[in-house]
């Protein structure tokens, strides 16, 4: 076996054909973009490089077949927050073979300790946790889009390894075509209705103040979390949305004000996923006509949360329950909508569990964040759990 680091056009596309390669036989993978992976490589596209570095390898056996890649890379802003400094490693993909497995694990270790780090979060993103973050161990139905999905006896190789469990993660699924209990929908119409309050969906028209303000809440309620936490800038969120133009509901991101203040955000997209499933990554001219052409024939059926946040201060006062009700009488006008998927929400967040059991959704998904401490003499610290 050799590891052979990613450093010109000819590995770059093979550390994305290493993907399509290992999943060749699995019908439920859907392969991203690959210029969506190569942008989180990429220092003009990519914030984190501001703040961080990254590296990638692949793997070929001795007959030069590739059989896994990864990478690793540092946030020098989080790196130093923890008792030990932690960098991430992700984008693992491997035949089922632990020799093959424990060295890439090793190659992104060795690369992380030279730069001063004593443990590694896996698997992650260098970026975003909204993004591969996790491992997915149990609900191994249609991914999501950007939601981890890999094969099953991933888990054994990461925890043969020596991987940890740092904290548990659940995807949440919601059948929009069963009717919210009378409970639920009373509580929501309640703080729908109350004195001061307001929710609007975001508009094109006035996407400086959208997001603006969206940014403002998103700073605030994530604040409190010490863990992966990146400010916004607004133009950021600017132009992830801009990017996305082409499947975007205005009707699917919402804020809530409080006397004019915004205090509270949703986010949701449709499914991209069911599209990318006929593309094979590419993104083409061919591609881009068999895209709008699936997009005019409504295969998106499903809807993705991808984050809810409520400023501390109005945290427990039914704010996340009159999201629910708005974007669910948005989907009544579109029928072809049949489920919404929350992803995710660790097990730190009893609260938001809570909230998603609370309007009827299940529990579909199940993924881990590990850690690996490098002195494996030293105590393993799980995060807290409230």
């Amino acid at each position: 076996m050799k590891i052979i680091r990613v450093n010109d056009r000819k590995t770059r596309q093979k550390f994305l054909d290493a993907a399509r390669i290992i999943y060749r036989n699995d019908k439920i993978w859907v392969c991203p973009f690959d210029n969506e992976t190569e942008a989180i490589f990429d220092p003009k596209k990519n914030p984190y490089y501001k703040h961080g570095e990254a590296e990638r390898w692949i793997l070929e056996d001795d007959e030069n077949n590739l059989i896994g890649r990864i990478a690793a890379f540092i946030d020098n802003n989080l790196a130093q927050s923890y008792e030990q400094p932690t960098g991430g490693m992700g984008f693992f993909e491997c035949i089922n073979d632990k020799p093959s497995a424990f060295l890439l694990f090793d190659t992104a270790r060795e690369w992380l300790k030279t730069r001063g780090m004593e443990a590694m979060d896996g698997p992650v993103n260098f970026g975003e946790t909204d993004k591969y973050w996790g491992l997915l161990t149990g609900g191994f139905t249609h991914p999501s889009f950007e939601v981890p999905y890999n094969h099953p006896y991933y888990q054994e190789l990461f925890e043969s390894y020596g991987f940890n469990i740092y904290y548990k993660m659940e995807g949440f699924h919601l059948d929009i075509t069963k009717p919210l209990s009378d409970r639920f929908r009373k509580i929501a119409e309640w703080v729908t209705n109350k004195p001061g309050y307001e929710f609007r969906h975001f508009t094109w028209k006035d996407q400086e103040k959208y997001t603006r303000d969206f940014a403002e809440v998103f700073n605030e309620a994530w604040a409190s979390f010490k863990i992966h936490f990146e400010p916004l800038e607004a133009e950021y969120i600017r132009g992830v949305l801009r990017k996305a133009k082409a499947i975007i509901d205005e009707e699917f991101i919402w804020i809530a004000y409080f006397e004019g203040k915004p205090i509270a955000i949703y986010l949701m997209f449709p499914d991209l996923n069911q599209i990318l499933k006929h593309l094979n990554g590419k993104l083409n001219l061919f591609s881009m006509i068999k895209f709008l052409y699936l997009k005019k024939r409504n295969t998106m059926t499903r809807a993705k949360g991808l984050l809810m946040g409520v400023i501390p201060k109005y945290q427990g006062l039914g704010i996340e329950s009159a999201f629910i009700l708005n974007l669910l009488k948005v989907l009544e006008k579109k029928p072809h909508y049949h489920e919404v998927e929350f992803s995710w929400v660790a097990d730190f967040n009893p609260k938001m569990r809570k909230i998603f059991i609370s309007v009827g959704s299940v529990p579909a998904k199940n993924y881990i964040t590990y850690r690996y401490l490098f002195d494996r003499t030293k105590e393993f610290k799980r995060y807290p759990i409230p």
